[in-house]
């Protein structure tokens, strides 16, 4: 069904039509609307929160009940004049206005902006013209020019942790005096939001409005526009406004945007999306009727007609899913290590509400909470996303659950979340937020959206990865295809195609760093001594340097080990696991294999590196599919497995009806042989009961214990970290991984300790050296003239992670003495992972700033570093038959290469003739291994399902995934990352249609192309 029924409905860079242009409009205040006036927000983030208040627009419909007004929403975080990033063919402002018919614009920008600072002001007046000459004369409603009211920022507040008015308002102030003067040479509405006096509350960063703020914003914007004091509000207009922008919302930004917009919209693009769209728009229209009948006085109470919507059309499916099983028989297709055991903690049999489980996490308690979405992958007409984070509790302690507690119960898509402030952060594309039990009756009552404008192209790849680091920082990422950009009280982050992101809540400071081409990474933790691991890279410390200008990426890496289709590890520091796996770790493995892998930790010189040993779980069972791990209070090691026959987002329709959203287990595993520990207490300690738990050998006790401390006053824990770590014993083994911890622990609440940093910046312990060199990146300022000695001594460092430490500080430091530093580190000798911590640390936007793209000794290193990172695609050994192939007369040759992150071939369509030569080259940029395998005519669905069943096989990597099948013609070896392969062959002499496709389990649905032999 891919006719023209719903194409009217899809909104497309590339095709969807733009605006005439028309006479230059002029707007005067007061403004006079016409009935049926239809109403547009664009701009920033003041505008975009709008739309979860609804005051403005509440107080437009109480004051024009019979005008019959319509309003959308095209604001987006941290949108400038003339810097709005969007998904991949995502139709612009222009197309959306014009598809709406827009007779008025209200515009709110200058804040982003703004931090440019007073010097650029000039500059933004001409960015500013130029932005309202075009606009105002574009025929959006096919007719005239729009009317448009330009809006200045919000004063910013100070408020605890953040100084926003001190750091921000002069400056803004410049800009709201810039926006004005342009403003009246333009002939364009001006309203001035800045001046107004906002009482205390108003803002929960400093610079974002909360309901009060939006009160007195929506109030002095309505005066400003009209000239007169707005009418009561009235409540039921409020909420039903709140209802219309939720659905309208999912209309203009639905998640998913790569599969509608984008690069994969082509396989279930069409119906997944476009009568979707369709809906939600009829959805906003019939609520847009209950507006206006209750401002006529026709209602009292919101009451929505949706009898006229449409249902959606039965999509297409792909392929045949994987088997589905109970719990019990799931537990009989793993084979496990003889050492341990395995049983189910918890089932959707016995407790139905951890249906599609995501994340873990073990509370201060001992309980295990479980975030849990049947909402995705996606949102659809008539669908409220009523995701759950669920409390189990083994009260018995016989390793079974016997108690299930639902915390929220209307949470959105929740890939992750962590403990922190009292409550829970979790991740709800495109939000940031935070849920908190107020009243202490177990249910979260408070929501907030702390930070607002992650990327959703995506809705598998959006944020997630919550780890606190040892020193203090929610860390998170997004991954590939995504633009992320956020408003800060520090200026807008700006992220394209995937970043880490670090989180300070105290401060509200939001950092990013480590930007560069990758797939959808999952898994994260750090090891005993700070070094920070996750899948995508494997040695992620290695990635720490701040990022190049935006919209740039640091280049991608080679020579580094990085995989997908993991989602998790953990160290192995419990007695009650086996001795010979101690300082090891596990992960959990998704695709192609699904399965628990033991790996040792190795010091591998300028980093560290995993050594794959042995499963401790493979499942033949391909519907297991482990998405987190964490070891429990006592010393198991628990499994978060989101049972589902469907695997892959690409590779199914978003609505394939076969997506589980049912099932979910949570599997326990303990060795034999080995006592459980009794459970450390935590919730309640003292102070002083804490730090003596940052002595435990085990990682997760002490991540419980300084999440605890983190909830204290910061001013009784330095005093009483000051007193531990004057007590610490000298002679003790561990004295200064005991010091570390106490750096670290400093940090955590915001506290500093110069001389302890000093002291293990010049100790005997490299893994010491290394993570307090780590500290310089926020401390440089606080040790004033020591700082740059310090950097330049750990900058001569006989160790190399100490010199890694050091290179990527520089980006973080971001000083001309800083990049002296880092050039002395980059004319020495250095390995891969070093290599590209200078490379990045040289590209980053800070380092920039000192180094002109002339400087010969900076191109001479990026240089030589590029080099690392080629391809050199086909140029492997011949051998003397080889040779004579390729000399023959009339051979064809052919290059194909994988597209990295995108899962597809760069060339689909070839044709040869009968029985001709044929030099195929197969390169592989992407860090995700390939093939391509040429098969018999008809026959690509048997071979690529066979392909898939080899994830059953523990040896299907050695075998490449090829199946023994006689369809199997010609086939290269599975590829890694800058890696190629050359096939030979004599075109078939039968003409036709002959299929060839990437085996690795999965790749196949979208991995493939035709050979056509003529």
């Amino acid at each position: 069904m891919r006719g023209e029924e719903f194409k009217e409905h899809g909104l497309f860079a590339d095709k969807s039509p733009i605006p005439q242009q028309a006479e230059p409009s002029e707007t005067s205040l007061p403004l006079k609307i016409n009935s049926k006036s239809r109403i547009a927000y664009v701009g920033n983030t003041l505008l975009d929160r709008a739309q979860h208040f609804g005051h403005f627009e509440a107080l437009l419909h109480r004051r024009f009940p019979n005008k019959e007004l319509t309003v959308r929403n095209f604001a987006w975080s941290a949108d400038e004049i003339d810097l709005m990033p969007r998904p991949d063919n995502f139709a612009s402002v222009d197309q959306h206005l014009f598809h709406y018919r827009t007779d008025i614009i209200f515009a709110a920008f200058g804040f982003n902006e703004s931090f440019a600072g007073k010097e650029k002001v000039s500059e933004f007046k001409s960015r500013l013209q130029a932005y309202l000459q075009h606009t105002k004369s574009r025929a959006y409603n096919e007719k005239s020019g729009p009317k448009i009211i330009l809006i200045s920022p919000n004063r910013n507040q100070n408020i605890k942790g953040v100084r926003a008015a001190d750091m921000n308002n002069e400056r803004m102030g410049s800009y709201t005096d810039a926006m004005r003067e342009v403003a009246q040479s333009e002939k364009v509405g001006f309203v001035d939001v800045f001046t107004t006096e906002y009482p205390i509350g108003s803002t929960f960063n400093g610079v974002h409005l909360t309901e009060v703020g939006y009160k007195t914003f929506a109030r002095a914007l309505f005066n400003g526009t009209f000239g007169e004091s707005p009418e009561p509000l009235n409540e039921n207009i409020r909420e039903m406004v709140i209802e219309k922008n939720r659905q309208f919302f999912r209309r203009y930004r639905p998640l998913n945007t790569f599969y509608y917009t984008g690069g994969r919209k082509g396989r279930y693009g069409y119906l997944d999306f476009l009568p979707a769209m369709r809906n939600f728009e009829i959805m906003a229209e019939n609520r847009d009727q209950s507006i206006w009948a209750i401002a006529k006085g026709n209602r009292d109470h919101t009451s929505i007609d949706d009898s006229t919507v449409p249902k959606m059309p039965e999509t297409t499916q792909s392929r045949g899913g994987n088997k589905w099983v109970k719990a019990s028989e799931e537990l009989k297709s793993f084979t496990i290590d003889s050492r341990f055991e395995v049983n189910c903690f918890a089932s959707e049999e016995e407790f139905p509400d951890i249906a599609c489980p995501i994340q873990i996490r073990w509370d201060s308690r001992g309980r295990l909470w479980v975030a849990c979405s049947t909402t995705y992958p996606h949102v659809y007409p008539g669908q409220e996303p009523k995701d759950k984070i669920v409390i189990l509790e083994d009260t018995d302690g016989n390793g079974k659950a016997d108690k299930s507690t639902v915390w929220a119960d209307d949470v959105h898509i929740p890939l992750s979340f962590e403990f922190g402030n009292g409550g829970v952060f979790v991740s709800e594309e495109p939000d940031f937020s935070f849920l908190k039990d107020t009243d202490g009756d177990g249910k979260a009552d408070l929501r907030l959206r702390t930070l607002t404008g992650f990327g959703c192209e995506d809705s598998h790849h959006a944020l997630h990865d919550f780890v606190w680091t040892p020193d203090g920082d929610l860390l998170f990422r997004d991954s590939i295809f995504l633009n992320s950009q956020i408003e800060t009280a520090y200026g807008p982050i700006r992220v394209k195609n995937s970043g880490w992101f670090s989180y300070r809540p105290k401060t509200h400071r939001l950092r990013t760093f480590g930007s560069y081409p990758n797939t959808n990474p999952w898994g994260v933790t750090f090891d005993k001594w700070g070094h920070h691991v996750a899948s995508h890279p494997i040695f992620a410390s290695t990635f720490h340097a701040t990022n190049p200008p935006y919209p740039k990426q640091h280049p991608r890496p080679s020579g580094i080990q990085a995989y997908s289709g993991t989602c998790g590890q953990e160290f192995i520091d419990w007695e009650t696991f086996p001795k010979d796996m101690q300082g090891g770790f596990i992960k959990v493995r998704y695709k192609p294999t699904n399965r628990v892998e033991y790996h040792r930790w190795i010091d591998a010189g300028d980093h560290m590196e995993e050594k794959y040993v042995s499963d401790i779980i493979f499942s033949k069972n391909l519907s297991f599919i482990p998405v987190d791990i964490k070891f429990g209070p006592r010393g198991a090691l628990y499994i978060c497995d989101w049972y589902n026959p469907i695997k892959g987002h690409a590779q199914y329709s978003l609505r394939d009806d076969r997506r589980d959203k049912h099932s979910g287990r949570i599997w326990r595993i303990t060795a034999k042989e080995h006592k459980l520990n009794d459970p450390v207490k935590i919730e309640g300690q003292t102070i002083s009961n804490l730090l003596n738990n940052l002595k435990r050998q085990e990682y997760r006790i002490r991540y419980w214990t300084k999440r605890e401390l983190r909830e204290c006053d910061p001013e009784k824990v330095k005093e009483e970290l000051d007193k531990w770590t004057k007590e610490l014993k000298r002679g003790d083994v561990n004295f200064r991984h005991h010091q570390l911890e106490a750096l670290w622990t400093y940090r955590n609440v915001g506290k500093k300790n110069t001389s302890l940093l000093i002291e293990l910046l010049n100790c005997e312990v490299p893994q010491a050296r290394a993570a307090a060199t780590r500290q310089l990146r926020y401390l440089s300022q606080a040790l004033g003239e020591n700082a740059p000695k310090l950097l330049r001594k750990s900058a001569n460092d006989l160790n190399a992670m100490v010199r890694l430490e050091a290179a990527i500080a520089c980006s973080w430091i971001g000083t001309e003495w800083a990049f002296e530093t880092l050039m002395k580190i980059s004319k020495e000798e250095m390995g891969t992972h070093l290599n590209y911590a200078v490379q990045t640390a040289l590209g980053s936007k800070s380092m920039q700033a000192y180094w002109d793209p002339k400087n010969k000794e900076v191109q001479s290193f990026l240089a030589n570093s590029n080099k690392r990172n080629q391809l050199n695609a086909g140029k492997n050994t011949k051998n003397a038959k080889e040779a004579n192939f390729d000399k023959q007369k009339g051979i064809k040759k052919i290059q194909i290469k994988c597209i990295p992150e995108k899962m597809l071939f760069d060339k689909t369509e070839f044709t040869v003739r009968s029985k001709q030569p044929v030099k195929l080259i197969l390169s592989n940029p992407d860090l995700t291994m390939h093939n391509l395998v040429i098969v018999k005519p008809n026959s690509l669905e048997k071979v690529g399902i066979a392909g898939n069943e080899m994830a059953k096989d523990t040896d299907g990597l050695k075998k490449n995934y090829i199946p023994d099948l006689a369809e199997v013609l010609w086939s290269t070896p599975q590829l890694k990352q800058n890696t190629s392969y050359t096939l030979r062959f004599r075109a078939p002499k039968k003409p036709g249609k002959y299929p060839y496709l990437c085996t690795f389990p999965g790749h196949w649905v979208i991995m493939k192309g035709v050979m056509t032999v003529q």
